[in-house]
């Protein structure tokens, strides 16, 4: 049976999965997020055009997980699966090891994908107040969304802690 396992999956294609899920949950995150505050901001810009750059500004905040979801696929293929050699003689550890980077690419994709799309939620209230505050509502709107922008980011650092305690990297 380990047999079977180890010439169906290789623990290298399990850590490349994880890594592609995590950017997969920062850019479907990210895409959802931003058609929220997006669609917001272009009723926004029918009542008042000169907000068009606090719009542009607070629509394009749920970008960001797409990058940490990049940053968790680059430190998988850079770091973390040259690191798995150190696991591979022994072929149960090295199924172990992908294993392992796969559901630290899951964890991380989820993060980023739930991150982006409440951030895209605070980011549409925000831009929906714009006209009646005359864009005073901008860095208190930013602000908020920051909260909500912080999960994606402990996403990104328990992904690296996970990785490091592990010994992956």
């Amino acid at each position: 049976m380990e047999e079977l396992l180890t010439n169906l999956i290789s623990p290298q294609s399990l850590a490349v999965l994880g890594g592609a899920i995590a950017l997969a949950g920062g850019l479907a995150g990210s895409s959802i997020g931003i058609a929220t505050a997006a669609s917001a901001g272009a009723a926004t810009l029918s009542e008042d055009p000169k907000q068009f750059r606090n719009v542009l500004l607070l629509s394009a905040l749920p970008m960001t997980q797409t990058f940490y979801g990049l940053i968790i696929l680059i430190l998988f293929i850079t770091l973390a699966i040259p690191n798995m050699g150190n696991f591979l003689p022994d072929t149960a550890n090295g199924l172990g090891a992908g294993f392992a980077m796969l559901a630290c690419g899951i964890i991380g994709g989820v993060a980023q994908f739930v991150s982006a799309i409440y951030q895209g939620q605070v980011c549409a209230s925000a831009i929906s107040l714009l006209p009646k505050t005359k864009g005073k509502i901008l860095t208190n709107g930013m602000m908020l969304a920051v909260f909500v922008e912080l999960f994606g980011i402990l996403g990104l650092v328990g992904t690296i802690i996970a990785l490091v305690l592990s010994g992956l990297m």
